[in-house]
């Protein structure tokens, strides 16, 4: 089985951490059954050069937001631009199969905003959502939701 291909954009360390956790489960998870697959991760900042994705991928990216509450006020996102392009890039967004959002639930209504923006733009399904760092139980769920997909995707 091929790996899950994940990108994703991680600017205080908080999607990089989670992501790496996640990895480490799907390594331990694949070790105990080949069918569940091994994740390869690849990362996106403002220094990433635009490229063609030729694999289905998830997207992985943080909510941080300038200006109005996002909802009826504006929306100015910061920071997370760079993956934002990167996807919009050629054809990549035709390979993104979903998306994974991450914040601060005390935003409200925020939270996740960017994810679920992503998700409109790319006509990608928003898959699931965890905060800031994540527990081993939103690895364990976000993994499963994410296999499953996968297999769906590849099958």
């Amino acid at each position: 089985m091929a790996p899950m291909n994940i990108i994703y954009i991680s600017l205080e360390g908080n999607t990089r951490s989670f992501l790496t956790r996640m990895q480490g489960y799907a390594k331990q998870q694949h070790s105990l059954s080949a069918d569940r697959p091994l994740i390869e991760l690849k990362e996106v900042s403002d220094q990433t050069l635009p490229a063609d994705e030729t694999e289905p991928f998830f997207a992985f990216v943080p909510t941080y937001l300038n200006g109005g509450n996002g909802i009826d006020s504006g929306f100015t996102e910061i920071m997370t631009n760079a993956l934002g392009e990167y996807i919009a890039h050629g054809d990549n967004a035709k390979q993104c199969i979903g998306v994974v959002g991450s914040g601060n639930k005390n935003f409200n209504e925020q939270y996740c905003l960017t994810a679920r923006k992503y998700s409109r733009d790319f006509n990608a399904p928003f898959l699931a959502d965890y905060e800031l760092r994540g527990t081993s139980q939103d690895i364990e769920r976000i993994y499963s939701i994410l296999s499953k997909r996968w297999n769906e995707v590849n099958a």
